[in-house]
């Protein structure tokens, strides 16, 4: 699919902020273990749109293992730069496959229906088109394989979170549940 523009710099966390979200202090309402642990497991392949520098990825390369892979795509170079260090810290980089989005895809055409599970955490309100981004990542999913959508409940009011999981579900998306997760709006989506 071929999208018209897809240049996320105006409404993207910047760089440097990507320390910030990285920092352990976040897993006191945020533990990516806990939030991850149902969805993702040995062998799979995985997508992370809007990774930053990693506070998800690296405990998904965990979880996912020697055989697994976390396919990894942002739009700022640095955050990928930062990803791709601390990766390389703990003996993961092997697991990853970091990917720079272009102006007019995330570039996940290679990916179409080869993906277990994909976590957007905190990224679908950062995209020009959430129906692109849908799109996207629910041709990439394999079927009934599963997406976690969350949302910060401090960025993104009831209203817009519903009206992303309308165009999820135009892209063929159904909504499975809806798990509570701290500071979020959160909906566990299959394709169907």
């Amino acid at each position: 699919m071929r999208i018209s523009h897809f240049d996320m710099s105006h409404r993207v966390c910047p760089w440097w902020m990507g320390y910030l979200l990285a920092s352990p202090l976040r897993r006191l309402t945020q533990s990516p273990d806990k939030i991850l642990q149902p969805f993702v497991r040995p062998g799979m392949t995985v997508l992370e749109p809007g990774p930053g520098m990693g506070y998800f990825t690296l405990p998904m390369a965990n979880m996912v293992g020697p055989s697994g892979r976390v396919v990894a795509v942002d739009v700022q170079p640095r955050m990928l730069a930062g990803l791709r260090r601390r990766a390389a810290k703990r003996g993961l980089l092997e697991r990853l496959d970091l990917r720079l989005a272009q102006p007019q895809t995330m570039g996940l055409a290679d990916l179409s229906g080869r993906i277990d599970f994909v976590l957007a955490f905190a990224v679908a309100h950062e995209m020009p088109s959430p129906a692109v981004f849908f799109t996207e990542t629910a041709q990439a999913l394999k079927q009934n394989a599963g997406m976690l959508l969350a949302e910060p409940a401090g960025h993104v009011n009831a209203s817009d979170f519903d009206g992303e999981l309308e165009h999820a579900v135009r892209a063929g998306l159904r909504i499975a549940t809806r798990p509570e997760l701290p500071r979020s709006r959160a909906a566990f989506l299959t394709r169907i």
